[in-house]
């Protein structure tokens, strides 16, 4: 479906949002014209219930910007639906590609920062929960935190088609208040995260082994199931306390690993198709997709004859 009209986003446009929300906003390139945009395309505000604020983004990236979130939330949820951003909150760091998403909560003294790579489409649903009594949500605890996520593929093609619909449809606002509770239900943490328990040195040991495992051989095939019996840990248990110690969800870790080899095995001169199988995609052009999200380049432009 095609886009909406385009609006220029200029540095005036996002001093303006940065007083509204309490955002500081930096831009890569500060030697351009004050005026230049920085991006262009559709911003949308949701109305949803009371207490969340849903805002769909849909933009071109023309100047990489950086904004630092220091109005905090009980909740901020974010996910990806085309494009890339990185993100940090304290020493907790986190990059994301179409179908990841986020939660966190942060405060004036930990601001959450997220980099906008100048990109050809950035696509964003964002969720600000405002209070969580009225959905008997759990409380963040005192200290900011940043959780990581990947949606489930079902919900990621609701995403999409929603988001190509009219915001301002009154269908649409039904349509998206049952997304807003879905995305809450996936992002917030269980209490024993929020909880974010110490470690035991038993689980270092068992994370740091299981994260050189994935490392050493990311084109393996890999089932949380099994990951965790290996650990004798629970699934939930598994993600959480990989996600407390590395920052990154398990399989973000996994594909972040087989892109790495994808790239060392291209600048060995192997084909496009050769990698992707290597590195444990199954399709060479989902391969190239991710590939080029990654480096900023397609799986051709590094690859080396040989």
């Amino acid at each position: 479906m095609p886009r909406a009209a385009v609006n220029a986003i200029t540095p005036h446009t996002l001093a303006q949002w940065g007083q509204r929300f309490g955002i500081r906003y930096r831009i890569d390139d500060a030697s351009g014209a004050a005026a230049a945009p920085v991006a262009s395309g559709e911003v949308h505000d949701v109305r949803l219930f009371d207490s969340l604020h849903l805002t769909l983004s849909d933009l071109e990236v023309e100047r990489g910007y950086t904004s630092s979130s220091i109005q905090g939330v009980p909740w901020f949820v974010s996910v990806v639906l085309e494009g890339e951003v990185s993100l940090m909150l304290g020493q907790q760091t986190l990059a994301l590609g179409a179908g990841d998403g986020f939660c966190a909560h942060f405060d004036a003294a930990q601001p959450l920062v997220v980099h906008h790579p100048r990109q050809r489409r950035l696509k964003t649903v964002n969720l600000a929960v405002l209070a969580t009594a009225p959905f008997a949500l759990p409380a963040p605890t005192s200290t900011s935190a940043l959780y990581g996520w990947s949606l489930p593929p079902s919900l990621y093609q609701t995403l999409m088609q929603a988001a190509c619909e009219p915001a301002s449809a009154w269908r649409q606002r039904l349509v998206w208040q049952g997304l807003a509770l879905q995305l809450l239900g996936h992002a917030l943490p269980e209490s024993d995260e929020t909880a974010a328990p110490k470690l035991s040195r038993r689980d270092r040991a068992c994370l740091s082994a299981l994260y050189e495992r994935i490392r050493r051989d990311p084109g393996a095939e890999y089932c949380l199931s099994a990951l965790a019996r290996d650990a004798a840990m629970s699934t939930s248990s598994l993600r959480q306390k990989f996600r407390q110690l590395y920052g990154d969800t398990l399989f973000t870790h996994v594909r972040r690993c087989r892109l790495d080899q994808a790239r060392r095995y291209l600048e060995q001169g192997y084909s496009v198709q050769q990698t992707a199988h290597a590195c444990g995609f199954k399709h060479a052009t989902n391969f190239a997709t991710a590939f080029k999200r990654a480096f900023g380049v397609s799986p051709h432009g590094v690859r080396s004859p040989r």
